[in-house]
């Protein structure tokens, strides 16, 4: 391991603040086009899930998007209030919340296969280098998951 001496305490410099400033750019980029269909990021990220996979429950789609149930509840109502999707009780357990598309936000998919297109032209790079910056990416994040899990097992263990 390098020595912690070696590592530039500069904003600059630091890979988690490329990230966050990369993150925050993306989603500007991201606003004209979405603003077009009336969505939010958020929302964007929540019907792209929902285009892959219909009909998921609340927590499940609250894992896919690395977030909590209690922050979805409240982008599931606006969607719902949009006429994207419908909030279902369970049938076996009313507990649980599925979310379904409706026959509006399928078709809105269809206007939102424009947006890519427009975000990979507006990053500057050819699509053979985003692909890999995103397999990059998603390598990044599944270490960093990895990371965590162990540092909280070990946290959580009782000392002897």
């Amino acid at each position: 391991m390098t020595s912690p001496q070696n590592f530039p305490l500069e904003l600059d410099e630091q890979l988690c603040f490329a990230l966050y400033s990369t993150s925050l750019a993306m989603t500007k980029a991201y606003k004209p086009p979405l603003e077009k269909l009336g969505l939010t990021y958020p929302q964007y990220l929540t019907m792209l899930v929902l285009w892959e996979s219909d009909d998921l429950t609340v927590k499940e789609m609250a894992a896919r998007l690395s977030l909590d149930s209690a922050t979805m509840t409240p982008l599931l109502k606006r969607l719902e209030a949009q006429g994207y999707v419908e909030r279902v009780r369970g049938v076996e357990d009313e507990r649980q919340v599925h979310i379904r598309l409706t026959e509006v936000g399928r078709a809105l998919k269809q206007a939102a296969r424009e947006i890519p297109p427009e975000i990979y032209c507006a990053a500057g790079s050819d699509a053979d280098n985003l692909t890999q910056l995103r397999d990059s990416l998603v390598k990044l994040r599944a270490s960093l998951n990895e990371y965590i899990a162990v540092d909280s097992l070990s946290q959580t263990r009782p000392s002897k």
